[in-house]
């Protein structure tokens, strides 16, 4: 079983640690962040299974950021922790794209039963494997083989489809040269060159980057892999 990944945007450090402690089960990783700030340089580096995010925080709020994330194709639940328990607060967290939300203060157990029935329901939805997405000036529709740039069609081979396919979907993490060589082509990576993949990841990146040699978006991780870079 994989380990799930939990971003925890909360600025009180007690509070965010008695959380920590609540949640701790079945392997999970905590990402503790104490502004948006932290958490944007925190999705540099992965894409978290799961967010915690708090209001009121020093450098912005919660909501927006929720907003940001929806916008940007994240997928996982999101749960809003809020000081007020008016309506309108509520109203407002759903909207901006929250699975659920728990008032403060509150029960760490009530918490635990609500983190623990959002994860449940991302397993059972398939755990936000991406088909479609907009992100930019990209729209990408995986299921029907269709990928656009500015409003302009781009054409890709069903390799550069399978590849984009796996860094888009796993966005903010560094996915080796060995899991993208024996994905993409899993019917016999034996009978493949090793330099098919950067063949591939250059021809992507002439099609979808604005300067290929400088590339943004399909960033390479030195001795590693390579990652679709995550902008917020």
């Amino acid at each position: 079983m994989r380990k799930l990944h939990i971003l925890i945007l909360e600025d009180d450090t007690a509070l965010c640690r008695g959380m920590e402690m609540a949640l701790a089960s079945g392997g999970r990783h905590f990402i503790p962040c104490r502004s948006i700030t932290q958490a944007k340089a925190a999705l540099q580096n992965t894409a978290p299974d799961l967010f915690i995010l708090d209001i009121n925080l020093p450098d912005g709020s919660g909501l927006d950021f929720c907003a940001q994330l929806r916008a940007n194709q994240y997928t996982a639940p999101i749960l809003i922790l809020t000081a007020n328990d008016t309506e309108m607060d509520m109203v407002a967290g759903l909207e901006n794209g929250a699975d659920d939300y728990v008032t403060k203060p509150f029960s760490l157990a009530v918490l635990r039963a609500r983190i623990d029935a959002l994860l449940r329901r991302a397993l059972k939805n398939g755990g936000g494997e991406i088909s479609a997405a907009q992100a930019g000036p990209f729209v990408f529709d995986f299921a029907l083989s269709r990928f656009e740039k500015d409003g302009q069609s781009v054409e890709l081979s069903k390799t550069e489809a399978r590849l984009l396919h796996l860094l888009f979907s796993n966005k903010g993490k560094t996915l080796p040269r060995e899991r993208l060589l024996s994905e993409i082509w899993a019917d016999g990576t034996e009978y493949v060159d090793e330099n098919a993949l950067s063949v591939a990841v250059r021809r992507l990146r002439s099609k979808l980057e604005d300067d290929p040699s400088n590339p943004r978006c399909i960033q390479t991780v030195r001795g590693i892999g390579y990652r679709w870079a995550v902008t917020l």
